[in-house]
């Protein structure tokens, strides 16, 4: 039996009065009891609400006796990035743990209560000196993987509870740990005292998760057809390029725009599905090597059955598809090298791969054999700032000019194909995101001007063509 690579890593930021040692101590026993070897620590907050005690646990989700006597190696501290479940008791420190890093997109899933208790650096202010909430639950919705986002703190005085029993509720209902129901009922049981009002809340908490964990990232009203069509064309999309969790982000993404008008929602939404799928050598290989390819190559050219069809794949790799697929700080470094020297176009190597054949099709799959890779490369990351800086384009055009949310979302459509096309694209597309998007003189003159811009980005070299899209 093939055992987990790593640990499910939790962190928890409690504030004084909450209960976060005692639902750090529900975690732990549900873990144990379900076999699970299982680690806690903490670090005590400080005073007058500059922050909160944080709890950090990790459960290795494989029984004890599948290891054969051996003990997985857990970390005592959390690090940025590695963190697949956050938990807040309070908005503000859901805040603080996105700034922070333990909130990415690939990984976390973020569970906070929307509820807030003002920051000593709040109250001090001469005049409101209040911390967005808005801007905090748009950031939340952005860089979590998933999010589960509710008032704790009113289910809690509702079920007669401390808010450490709903946001139990919320973390076994997320689906994000390994722990059945009964075991963390079992869990608050063993604590005596108030446990069945501790159990209303989990049950509270329990089925809201579990609720949003069914229906993620739903729009608040009812579409028309064809933008409905839309939007589900595009998160199919991304669930065969990147998985279920890809899909779920682009879903959470057009949920932020979810108070604008149908037509932009379909035109945002099929240009941020397109995007989100930029096609790299990944892509490209695991497009080149899919069965459906050689089939509809079959009947291309009229071949029988039984007949022997010869297919011949052109690549031209160089630096800059290399450069991608590196980790973010090696990536860069190439890429600099590169320019400083003159040679990003300069060792581009022809290939002429037969991948009818075994050795040829196996050296193009193993390409899109790194789909796991993926998130972790410099092309991935460049390429989800930009969305984030592009969607939030839109999202602040919207309330103040539809045809010039509609404009900006139509300026995703310069960045296509590939090498000097795709440079050149990207170069039109940051001059008008600066120059009249985010910097713009009025909104009739943004709007105008970037419609009467060139735009065609290299069209001759574009490389998608899914129906419903292009």
């Amino acid at each position: 039996m093939s055992l987990p690579e790593r640990s499910i890593t939790v962190l928890v930021a409690a504030l004084g009065g909450e209960g976060g040692g005692v639902m750090a101590n529900w975690l732990m026993h549900a873990a144990t009891a379900c076999g699970y070897p299982a680690q806690a620590t903490s670090i005590p907050g400080v005073a007058q609400r500059t922050g909160a005690t944080t709890y950090y646990l990790e459960i290795f989700p494989a029984q004890r006796e599948a290891l054969g006597g051996r003990e997985p190696v857990m970390s005592l501290t959390p690090s940025p990035g590695n963190v697949d479940l956050m938990v807040a008791s309070e908005l503000l420190e859901a805040g603080r743990a996105m700034q922070n890093g333990y909130v990415t997109p690939e990984r976390t899933t973020l569970i906070a209560s929307t509820h807030r208790i003002y920051a000593t650096m709040e109250k001090m202010q001469m005049a409101d000196g209040r911390f967005s909430s808005e801007r905090v639950l748009a950031a939340a919705r952005q860089l979590a993987q998933r999010a589960v986002l509710f008032d704790m703190r009113q289910l809690a005085q509702d079920s007669g509870t401390v808010i450490n029993a709903v946001l139990f509720g919320a973390m076994a209902g997320s689906g994000a740990l390994p722990l059945p129901r009964e075991a963390c009922e079992a869990a608050i049981r063993r604590s005596g005292k108030g446990a069945p009002a501790s159990l209303r809340g989990f049950a509270t908490g329990y089925d809201i998760a579990a609720g949003a964990r069914q229906t993620p990232a739903a729009l608040p009203r009812p579409l028309p057809p064809e933008t409905r069509e839309i939007l589900d064309l595009g998160a199919a999309r991304l669930r065969d390029y990147q998985g279920e969790a890809y899909a779920r982000l682009y879903q959470e993404r057009i949920a932020t725009l979810g108070e604008a008008d149908p037509k932009l929602l379909g035109e945002a939404g099929r240009h941020l599905a397109l995007w989100m799928s930029y096609e790299d050598i990944i892509r490209v290989a695991d497009l080149k090597t899919r069965a459906s390819r050689f089939a509809r190559v079959r009947r291309e050219v009229g071949a029988g059955e039984g007949e022997p069809v010869v297919v011949i794949d052109y690549l031209k790799p160089g630096v800059e598809e290399l450069a991608s697929l590196l980790p973010p700080s090696l990536g860069r470094a190439l890429l600099a090298w590169a320019v400083r020297r003159g040679k990003l176009d300069a060792y581009n190597v022809g290939m002429h791969v037969k991948t009818s054949g075994v050795f040829g099709y196996l050296l193009v799959r193993s390409l899109a054999w790194l789909k796991p890779w993926r998130p972790r490369s410099l092309r991935y990351a460049e390429e989800q700032a930009l969305i984030e800086r592009w969607l939030a384009a839109v999202r602040d055009a919207a309330p103040r000019s539809t045809a010039l949310a509609l404009e900006v979302a139509e300026c995703a459509g310069l960045l296509k194909g590939y090498g000097e096309t795709h440079r050149r694209g990207r170069s039109n597309f940051l001059a008008i995101l600066d120059a009249l998007v985010e910097n713009p003189a009025t909104t009739d003159t943004a709007a105008q001007a970037s419609r009467r811009l060139p735009s065609d980005g290299g069209r001759s070299e574009a490389t998608s063509s899914t129906p419903g899209f292009r």
